[in-house]
């Protein structure tokens, strides 16, 4: 079986982005664009370092009614944003995957 991967890629703005990939290929977690790719491996170290705590999660829901949720650096920033849920359990699912899986996850930079 995959495993969860982070995937690291240039936009269409060339910036660098990354998403944590599912073992189904589905995006868990997305960043915003970085400048440098430096900034975007920095990026991605952080969701390492804060995925296992449960209060770096802002758990919100949208104007049109689903759920998501946000990963929020220890100072403060957000470092990950989640896709959109259509319940509170499948984002919590989402929540748990983080969790488990980003602190191990490999890193595939595209961008070469």
């Amino acid at each position: 079986m995959r495993k969860p991967i982070f995937v690291i890629f240039t936009g269409n703005d060339d910036q660098f982005y990354f998403q944590l990939k599912a073992p189904n290929g589905e995006p868990i977690l997305a960043s915003e664009g970085y400048a440098s790719l430096s900034g975007c491996k920095k990026g991605i170290q952080s969701v390492k370092e804060n995925a296992p705590e449960d209060d770096r999660y802002d758990r919100k829901k949208s104007t049109g009614g689903q759920y998501y949720f946000v990963l929020i650096a220890e100072n403060g920033q957000p470092i990950g944003r989640s896709e959109m849920y259509k319940s509170e359990q499948s984002r919590d699912n989402g929540i748990e995957s983080v969790k488990t899986n980003a602190p191990d996850a490999p890193v595939d930079d595209t961008t070469g």
